[in-house]
């Protein structure tokens, strides 16, 4: 048990929040951009829409408590939780909310989810080493990286077939008009989903810093207050939109129709709900790009552009190590051993001035 005065405490969970809030305006885009790629609804709007279903997850959750297995996973499943610092947290959280900053100002879609994963990693390994690492969670993690997009991309494409064939007598205006409704009840599961499955993120990490300190009396469980605080911040970040991620989501990647958007979201509605009743920490990100995807390749290959949906691979893969070396930065910083956090700021700058080099060359 590690000793932390109250007032820190406060300042660290405050941090933490502050990350849930920045998860939720960097993830705006998971929600929404199938109704603001198809004009369902205004971005105003939409944006309301979306935080008002994040939040609306907080009593879903209460109903069925099975559903909050990933604040587990994310709280004692990655890294040893008897492990874990003040410290290591603070890593984790500048770690994971540094990358949510880079990404969101170049309009990437990266998964804040496995930021914060990066980020626990990171930390764990500067201060105990590989030993810290709980392997089943981080597998199961690193599994779903993969399996997130592609099983949502098979099951959009699935719902595209079946919803194609059950409607293939109605009219070209009475199918658009059925479609309108069903994407916007698809959207909303969806951002239910993204809620759940995101707010747990936080929670977990609140959870393990109460746990490892003292304030957490008894077994490892999310307190209520925990809870509510974390749905509230993704809420509102969610509030507040992240336009360019949206516009990426939405429109760059392929464009949609009603029938499209309905089959994206309702994938993506399955897949969340899955993962979060599995204690998975999927990637929401993650999910809905594959799924978007899969209803634009569903009409046709040449519908969707790859080379956008390229890159937006490639922010997925060096998410982790990039926020995990950030967040081990941060932990020797705030833990005295400056020589490591020279010798990695020299190794960061290094690589990046070899990468800028290479590609002007090329």
């Amino acid at each position: 048990m590690y000793q932390l005065a109250l007032p820190l405490l406060v300042g660290l969970i405050v941090v933490a929040l502050a990350f849930d809030f920045l998860n939720g305006l960097h993830d705006a885009a998971n929600s929404i951009a199938t109704v603001v790629g198809t004009r369902l609804i205004s971005p105003v709007g939409a944006v309301a829409f979306a935080a008002f279903f994040n939040f609306a997850a907080y009593f879903l959750a209460l109903q069925w408590p099975a559903l909050h297995k990933v604040a587990d996973t994310i709280g004692k499943g990655l890294i040893d939780k008897d492990l874990i610092t003040p410290a290591v947290v603070f890593g984790a959280l500048v770690g994971a909310m540094f990358w949510n900053v880079v990404t969101w100002i170049k309009g990437i879609p990266s998964s804040s989810s496995h930021a914060l994963v990066g980020g626990l990693v990171g930390a764990g390994l500067a201060h105990a080493g590989s030993g810290s690492i709980q392997w089943s969670g981080l597998n199961k993690t690193l599994i779903a990286i993969v399996l997130s997009p592609l099983l949502g991309l098979i099951l959009t494409m699935l719902i595209m077939l079946v919803t194609s064939w059950l409607g293939s007598r109605a009219s070209a205006s009475g199918a658009e008009r059925g479609f309108r409704g069903l994407h916007l009840v698809s959207a909303g599961a969806y951002s239910l989903g993204h809620g759940l499955n995101d707010a747990q993120k936080t929670m977990g990490i609140i959870t393990v810093l109460l746990y490892s300190t003292g304030y957490l009396h008894g077994e490892f469980h999310v307190p209520g207050w925990v809870a509510l605080s974390c749905y509230v911040a993704i809420g509102l970040g969610t509030l507040t939109g992240g336009w360019r991620i949206i516009e990426t989501m939405g429109t760059r990647i392929t464009k949609l129709n009603q029938h499209q958007g309905f089959s994206a979201s309702a994938g993506g509605s399955v897949m969340l709900f899955a993962a979060s009743y599995l204690g998975i920490p999927v990637s929401t990100t993650h999910t809905i790009t594959g799924c978007v995807i899969g209803a634009g390749a569903a009409r046709r290959a040449s519908a969707v552009r790859w080379g956008v949906a390229g890159d937006v691979a490639v922010a997925w893969i060096i998410t982790i190590p990039a926020s995990a070396t950030v967040a081990a930065l941060f932990y020797w910083l705030i833990s005295g051993h400056y020589v490591l956090a020279i010798a990695g700021v020299a190794v960061i700058a290094f690589v990046t001035y070899s990468a800028a080099a290479w590609k002007i060359q090329s």
